[in-house]
């Protein structure tokens, strides 16, 4: 199979070049400006249209096995296609847990039959499951993910004797979701003796603080440079946690680094009143200045990658009330739509979207050979035409819980074609029902 895409706008480490790109099998075979090929078995005219890597998207929760009524991999797989995502690492916080390597093949199993994107998955930590953490293979799983904060079951880590033992002995890098679990505990009570569990959504970044988010990451931070740790800090949701971060070395240099989530630079506590709990996440939207601050520090690198925290539910789960109320939202198919918005509007270039949600995690990972547009890499790319209009409506959606915050916006930007191991996947609204997805590959 082959496919030569003519005259795209490509955005690639930095630069934007008209060029071609040959795709033969599921290689990039050339990248060159006037290609010329007779055999190739589909061409495609871009011309005007950017072609971007596929984005890499480090924190999904696709909610298979145990969560099926909220979402699957392949609904969520499907859905971050549409979206320009070509590859996904999703968490381990289903049913059950991802807290044996016994478990985490059954999910990868599940995705090798099921997933239109590449995937990979995180391995969970507990407070007592340090040997099976020891067993991760470094070149076939993501990393591990380590929740501080708001978890379910016993994925909660909160014996600091265990985390430095974990930071210690981990073989892949540590994801940490950074809240103080103390502190949102004080802050609930407070709101409850007040209101009970009907406490108004507006709350919700006084309860899941400022205060909670820096003191957890702050001792995450440092845990990381006591023990010699590869720490990745999830989803930065406040301005004050950016100054714990370096932006005067490489990210191939760094050992410790974070990430911000699109809903953290979209949204803030002015929206709580229309949105309701179509917005509470954890960690909390927080306020604009917050917002302001994170997007800067992106700019800026002390924030290395972006990413969506997908986390569909529900809305009858989100319609309860605040205390039973579940946090998360969908994100996959509009992230990178939102974020060309901002590219609209002057805020950010698409050459910067393209590194901290391509190039970045690819490099953050160790992903191999994905993330670029090289020739000798993977043929994960997406199309995009910045003067197509269109609106977020119900008919439109492809999450399986139906709903989007996004609903009745209107983004200047679509993901035309999204292709997946050389292959056309996604086209303008429609798919080819074609499962050419791959698990990733890492070069540790």
């Amino acid at each position: 199979m082959s496919i030569l895409i003519k005259n795209a706008q490509v955005v690639n480490e930095q630069k934007i070049t008209e060029t071609d790109v040959y795709i033969e099998n599921n290689i990039i075979k050339k990248i060159d400006r006037n290609i010329n090929i007779e055999k190739a078995h589909q061409v495609i005219d871009a011309e005007g249209k950017f072609l971007i890597p596929g984005a890499i998207d480090d924190q999904v929760h696709f909610r298979e096995p145990g969560l099926t009524h909220k979402e699957t991999i392949k609904h969520g797989s499907l859905a971050a296609v549409a979206g320009g995502i070509t590859s996904f690492m999703e968490m381990p916080n289903t049913n059950p847990q991802t807290v044996t390597q016994e478990l985490l093949e059954e999910k990868f199993e599940i995705a090798r039959k099921t997933s239109y994107a590449n995937y990979s998955f995180k391995f969970g930590g507990t407070n007592d499951n340090l040997e099976e953490i020891k067993k991760i293979n470094p070149r076939t799983t993501a990393g591990l993910k380590l929740f501080l904060g708001s978890s379910t079951g016993n994925m909660l880590v909160d014996d600091w004797e265990v985390l430095e033992d974990i930071f210690k002995e981990s073989p892949v890098i540590i994801s940490t979701h950074c809240e103080d679990e103390d502190t949102i505990n004080r802050n609930t009570a407070i709101y409850k003796e007040k209101y009970g569990d009907d406490i108004p959504i507006k709350f919700h970044p006084k309860i899941r603080s400022e205060e909670a988010c820096y003191l957890s990451s702050s001792r995450a931070v440092d845990l990381a440079k006591k023990t010699g740790a590869r720490l990745h800090v999830f989803h930065l949701s406040t301005g004050k946690e950016t100054h714990l971060f370096d932006n005067t070395i490489p990210l191939q240099d760094k050992k410790i680094t974070s990430e911000v989530c699109v809903h953290h630079l979209w949204f803030s506590e002015e929206d709580y009143d229309e949105k309701g709990t179509h917005i509470k996440w954890n960690p909390a939207v927080k306020t604009a200045q917050d917002r302001d601050i994170l997007l800067q520090a992106l700019l800026d690198d002390k924030i290395d990658v972006l990413a969506t925290d997908h986390a569909p539910h529900t809305l009858e789960e989100k319609a309860q009330v605040y205390t039973k109320a579940p946090s998360g939202g969908p994100l996959v198919q509009h992230a990178i739509p939102a974020l060309l918005e901002y590219y609209h509007q002057g805020k950010i270039s698409i050459e910067k979207i393209v590194e901290k949600y391509c190039h970045n995690p690819a490099i953050l990972f160790d992903v191999h050979k994905r993330g670029f547009v090289r020739e000798g890499y993977k043929a994960d790319l997406a199309l995009i035409n910045t003067n197509s209009p269109w609106t977020i409506t119900k008919d439109n959606l492809l999450y399986k819980c139906g709903w989007s915050p996004f609903e009745g916006t209107t983004f200047q930007s679509q993901i035309e074609k999204t292709f997946i191991n050389g292959k056309l996947i996604y086209d303008n609204f429609r798919f080819n029902d074609i499962q050419n997805a791959e698990r990733l590959e890492f070069d540790r």
